[in-house]
């Protein structure tokens, strides 16, 4: 995939789908009408890291309320929990992070605004050893914007769309994604977030809007 540079001006938070680095939940506090969740991190990932900060975790943007003691904490939602896999999450589990991307940031995926559209589902996994391929099904609103050989947000990582079939379509894991993201541990029936690349809703809806058009004129 080919990196580029892109300015990112304005207070809209975006995020380059390049995860950083896996963090672990440690508490999630279900007591109010929120769930307070904390996640620790990998040495070195809160370097320059303000209160505040807009974080994605599994590609879900969240805000930071602290970041101190080797622990991101963050409160979500109801929402959220009701439209990503937040709900399925537990103590333990693994999740992906990536910090919000600045003025001028080197892009080496997609830009995602760490808004979750959809919930999949793993259908199958196909395990080659060092590289996997795994089946995906989404609800059926979602399918035309999947498109063979586009970009899809998977847990906040991007991914090239393999193989489509109706509202189910395949991804294809190289070693690097297997080892630095939790894809990895994705077991079949395991739900996943997806956010769908900006550009292609755009266009597809752009040329379905105008052939409805042609067809009532």
């Amino acid at each position: 995939m080919n990196r580029k540079t892109i300015e990112i001006t304005g207070e809209l938070k975006k995020f380059s789908a390049i995860v950083e680095c896996m963090g672990k939940i440690t508490t999630i506090d279900k007591t109010k009408e929120y769930y307070q969740v904390e996640v620790s991190y990998p040495s070195g990932f809160n370097e320059h890291l303000k209160k505040g900060a807009s974080i994605a975790v599994d590609g879900v943007c969240l805000t930071s309320k602290d970041n101190g003691h080797g622990q991101l904490k963050f409160d979500v939602i109801p929402e959220t929990i009701n439209k990503t896999r937040f709900s399925q999450l537990k103590v333990g589990d693994a999740v992906n992070l990536e910090r919000s991307i600045s003025a001028s940031s080197e892009i080496g995926g997609h830009l995602m605004s760490g808004h979750v559209q959809c919930i999949g589902e793993v259908k199958d996994i196909d395990d080659k050893g060092e590289i996997k391929d795994i089946h995906i099904e989404i609800p059926s609103s979602f399918s035309k914007y999947i498109i063979e050989k586009g970009y899809i947000g998977i847990n906040g990582c991007s991914l090239t769309i393999g193989e489509v079939n109706n509202n189910r379509f395949y991804i294809h894991l190289i070693p690097e994604t297997l080892q630095i993201t939790n894809i990895s541990k994705l077991k079949i029936g395991n739900m996943v977030n997806i956010e769908i690349d900006q550009n292609t809703i755009t266009i597809v809806d752009t040329v379905n809007n105008f052939l409805l058009a042609q067809k009532s004129s």
